[in-house]
């Protein structure tokens, strides 16, 4: 159960951030060999995935300073725009951090924006634990 755990937490937070990859699937595999171990289970994911949230978000607030380097991976309009739509739609926006190609950019968006660090965590915390939680239940419904 402890290499188990330490994978579904790895793979949740590599999953969280910038980089590709998926931590559902990981999720629902040690769902069908530990049944019993639910909870355990969408709480180590879920850390997981709220943490490579957190390196997003500090990420973000970092950022900007590089901002006018020819590598920055947005354009200033992009940059503008990301901006506008968080600050249109603020925190609430960071309930879609689940979602996959989007969630991850409102994280950073989030840091750059100077988002208080304790809400983050709760309105992704709800976000993050709220999918694993659908995704467990699916996985039982399936089982």
């Amino acid at each position: 159960m402890i290499l188990a755990t330490l994978t579904l937490f790895m793979s949740a937070l590599i999953a969280a951030t910038l980089l590709p990859a998926q931590s559902e699937a990981v999720l629902a595999y040690h769902l069908t060999q530990h049944p019993d171990q639910v909870i355990v289970l969408i709480a180590v994911a879920s850390i997981g995935n709220i943490l490579g949230s957190v390196i997003n978000w500090v990420l973000g607030r970092s950022v900007l300073q590089f901002q006018h380097h020819r590598w920055f991976p947005a354009s200033p309009a992009a940059l503008a725009r990301a901006q506008s739509v968080y600050a249109r739609y603020g925190r609430f926006s960071l309930l879609l951090s689940w979602v996959p190609i989007i969630g991850d950019p409102i994280t950073v968006v989030a840091g750059i924006m100077r988002e208080p660090l304790g809400r983050f965590i709760l309105w992704v915390s709800i976000a993050k634990t709220g999918r694993y939680v659908f995704v467990a239940g699916l996985v039982s419904q399936l089982a």
